[in-house]
C-alpha cells in the first residue's frame, strides 16, 4: 500500500522511458500499482513494453461483495497479469490454498494471466519443511488446470522470511527451490520468478543463479532508478539452467 497517484504515475513514466531502448524478447517488464491508481498507470505506459499487472483480485466475476475488485473489473482497465497468493495476503488476510485457487480460476476466466505466489515461512523452513509447504501451495493452485491455463501462469518463489525484512536468500537457497519447484511440476513446468528483498546490488548474482527466470520486486521497485537497476542486472546476468 504504497504511492499516491502522482507518484504511482511519475514512477511508472519512469519506468516506461528507462526501458524504452530494451529488446522485449531480453526482460518482459510490469508494473503493479494500486487499484486506484490501474488507470492512470495504464494511460502513462500506453505505448510502451510495459504490462500493467494488478496486486490481487477477487475470485467471482461479480456479486454483492462490497469493496472486492473481479476479473473482469481489471481486464477492463487494460490489466494483463494479476498477482494472486502474495505472502501479505496469506498472512495478513488469511488466505488459504484453496481461496488462491480460487481466485486463480478467475483470473483466467477473465482473460488475466495469473503470477501465482507460493513461499514458506521462517519456522517452516527451519523445521526443513519448506518443499512441503510450497509443494501444498502448487497442487493446490494447479489441480484440475488443463495444459493451456498452465501456459499462461507464471510462478513466483517469496520465502516469506526474506520479504520485507532485509534478508536474502542465497542464490544457492533461491536456486534449490526454484529446483524443486520446475522438479515438482514436470516438463511443462512455467518460468519462475523470485521475490525476496531483490535490490540492484544482488539482481545479477541472482538472475544468473540457475532456474531463476525473473524477479517479484518488492519494495526497490518503489524508486524508478532502482527498479531500472534490477532489470538491467537481469538483462545482462549469464543465462544457465
Amino acid at each position: 500500500m504504497h504511492t499516491l497517484r502522482d507518484e504511482a504515475v511519475s514512477l511508472a513514466e519512469g519506468v516506461a522511458r528507462g526501458i524504452r531502448d530494451l529488446d522485449p524478447a531480453e526482460v518482459v517488464v510490469g508494473v503493479a500499482p494500486p487499484f486506484p491508481f490501474l488507470e492512470a498507470v495504464g494511460r502513462a505506459i500506453a505505448g510502451s513494453a510495459v504490462l500493467l499487472v494488478a496486486q490481487d483480485l477477487h475470485p467471482e466475476a461479480q456479486g454483492a461483495f462490497t469493496g472486492a475488485v473481479s476479473g473482469p473489473m481489471l481486464a477492463s482497465l487494460g490489466v494483463e497479469r494479476v498477482l494472486v497468493g502474495h505472502s501479505e495476503r496469506r498472512s495478513l488476510f488469511g488466505e488459504d490454498d484453496a481461496c488462491v485457487a480460487a481466485k486463480l480460476r478467475g483470473a483466467l476466466a477473465a482473460g488475466l494471466d495469473p503470477i501465482l505466489c507460493v513461499g514458506e515461512r521462517l519456522a517452516e523452513r527451519e523445521a526443513g519443511r519448506q518443499e512441503a509447504v510450497v509443494a501444498a501451495q502448487l497442487d493446490a493452485a494447479f489441480a484440475d488446470l488443463d495444459p493451456a491455463a498452465r501456459a499462461r501462469l507464471l510462478v513466483a518463489y517469496e520465502p516469506v522470511w526474506a520479504i520485507g525484512t532485509g534478508v536474502t536468500a542465497t542464490p544457492e537457497q533461491a536456486g534449490a527451490m526454484h529446483a524443486f519447484i520446475r522438479s515438482h511440476l514436470g516438463p511443462a513446468a512455467p518460468p519462475i520468478l523470485y521475490g525476496g528483498s531483490v535490490k540492484p546490488k544482488n539482481a545479477s548474482d541472482l538472475a544468473a543463479t540457475p532456474g531463476i527466470d525473473g524477479f517479484l520486486v518488492g519494495g526497490a521497485s518503489l524508486d524508478a532508478d532502482s527498479f531500472l537497476a534490477i532489470v538491467e542486472g537481469c538483462r545482462a546476468a549469464p543465462r544457465s539452467e
